[in-house]
Parts: C-alpha cells; structure tokens; sequence
C-alpha cells in the first residue's frame, strides 16, 4: 500500500510539473493573444459606442453611431459595393481555379511549369499587382486597350476609370491573381478522389461530363466547401487592391466597407463610427459565414 501511495504521489507530481510545462511553453502566445487580439477587441467594442475621435475622451453614446450607419449613403453605398464585390469574385474564384486544377490535373507535358505560373501571382503583394495592372489597363496607352483598338475596337473601356467598368476591373485582378492559390487546394481534392471510381465509370460508359457530376463534383465538396468560406471572407476583406488602383473611386463606385472603416477612422477623424462600421462588417462575415456551416450538411460530402 505504501509503494502504490507513493508511486501516486510521484505520479501526481509529474503530471502538475507537465502540466505547469505545457502552459509556460503557451504563456507568449497566450500573452500575445491577450495584448494584440482579445484587449484590442473589446476596445474596439467599447470605442464603438462612443464619439471617440483618437484624442481626449470616450464619450459614450450608446447605438448612435449603429444608427447613424443606417443614414449614412457613403456607407450603404459601400455595403452594396462589396455584396457586388462577393457576389462576382467568389463564384469566378471557384470557376476558375477549379478548371485550373482539372486540366493539370490531367498528365500533361510541363504540368509542373504551368502550375508555378498559375501559383506565381499569388506570390507577389497585392500593391505591386494593382501598380502593374494599372499600367495594363491604362485608356489611351495601355497594351490592353491597344490591342482592343487593333482589333477595330473604337471606344476601349475606361477600366479603372470608367464608372460602370472600375468594379468589374478590380474583379478581374482580383480572380486573377487569388486563382491559383486555391487550384492547389482543387488539386489536392482531385489526387484524394480514389481512381476506382473513375474506373467503374469508364467501364459503365459514363461520358467526361456524367463522370464530373456524378463523382468529381460531390467528391469535391468538402475542398469546395472551404475554397467558399476563405474566398467569401476574403471578399469583406478587401482593401489593399482598392486603395492602389482606385481609391474607392471613380466617385464612390469601388468604395466597400474596408476602404469606409479606414476613411472615417484615419481621413475623418471618426474612431468611434469607424469601429461601428467595423463591428458591424464583423456581423456579417459571421452570420454567413455560421449559414454556411449549417447549409454544409445537406451538400458537402464527407464520406471521402
């Protein structure tokens, strides 16, 4: 009886001392959390409750600044923006990646090379990818438009500069440059697919495009599932691309609600509307993003 007492103790002690370990070997991390993520979250909160505008005090004002947003036609213009934004980039994102994917998918001579240039613009920052789209897409001497009017094309679009054509611009760079990074996870998803299943398909006579919807696409699923979750999150979070090309214009046709939060906050002086607008585009992303988890189970297929 006395040796087990013992082994216990000794037992108890070395767990506490693991135990103790684990969580001094957490401790930065969790101090880093705590300075740069939890503190900074809760003020932000408290800060959009008030008239705060980056000096002297917090004057608490209740759902003013909420309400306010409401009234505000810079930012429900920006709110539509980016719903337009969402709407155009995460599908034409998932398209293309997803066409990427099968065709390297496939044993092709140089597979290797076309999936480093299909993943290079994902490399570079999005500030020179805006600079150098920029140039591209210049009205009177861009290569874009000079080959338009080469082709007998008169009136080129403005891009950029063009009212009904600067969101669309920043689209097209957008899907451009973001589509490679999730053809790699495309990939991944298709070399997972067990190839019997392809095979019982060929031997059944199941055309290329019975063969895609029937197995490839359902398979998919899950990989489609997050390839959706990041690419519509990313969507509310675009500024970089904005701020480079267009800066919310021409007028406020590219302005979104990233580009409103840092306007009002650093341009205005509205520290207290501006978190508003912020906790507000946090709503969204989560109530969304929480839609899709739960609409997951009736078209995501886990029996992979």
């Amino acid at each position: 009886m006395a040796e087990r007492e013992l082994k216990k103790r000794k037992s108890t002690k070395l767990n506490r001392k693991e135990w103790v370990a684990g969580y001094l070997f957490l401790l930065p991390n969790l101090i880093g959390f705590l300075i740069f993520t939890a503190i900074p979250v809760v003020m932000g909160l408290v800060i959009s409750l008030t008239d705060y505008s980056g000096f002297g005090k917090l004057n608490f004002i209740g759902i003013q600044n909420y309400i306010k947003m409401f009234h505000d036609s810079n930012f429900t213009i920006a709110l539509k923006n980016n719903f337009f934004y969402t709407i155009t980039t995460v599908p034409l994102t998932i398209l293309f990646s997803l066409l990427l994917a099968l065709m390297l998918n496939r044993k092709l001579y140089g597979g290797g090379f076309f999936k480093t240039i299909y993943f290079f613009p994902n490399l570079t920052s999005m500030v020179a990818v805006g600079c150098v789209w920029l140039q591209l897409f210049q009205v009177k001497n861009g290569p874009v438009n000079q080959l338009l009017m080469s082709f007998g094309v008169e009136n080129p679009p403005k891009w950029f500069w063009g009212t009904s054509t600067a969101m669309i611009s920043i689209v097209i760079v957008v899907v451009w440059k973001q589509a490679g990074y999730y053809m790699i996870m495309f990939l991944g998803g298709l070399k997972s697919i067990p190839s019997h299943l392809y095979e019982s398909a060929k031997i059944d006579g199941a055309t290329a495009f019975k063969t895609f919807r029937y197995i490839t696409w359902p398979m998919l699923s899950p990989t489609t599932f997050m390839v959706t979750i990041l690419t519509f999150i990313a969507s509310f979070q675009v500024f970089d691309i904005i701020n480079v090309t267009t800066e919310g214009g021409p007028g406020r046709e590219t302005s979104v609600l990233v580009m409103r939060v840092y306007q009002e906050a650093f341009r205005y002086g509205k520290m207290g509307y501006a978190s508003s607008i912020g906790y507000f585009l946090f709503l969204i992303v989560f109530l969304l993003t929480i839609i899709q988890w739960r609409a997951q189970k009736k078209w995501v297929n886990d029996d992979i």
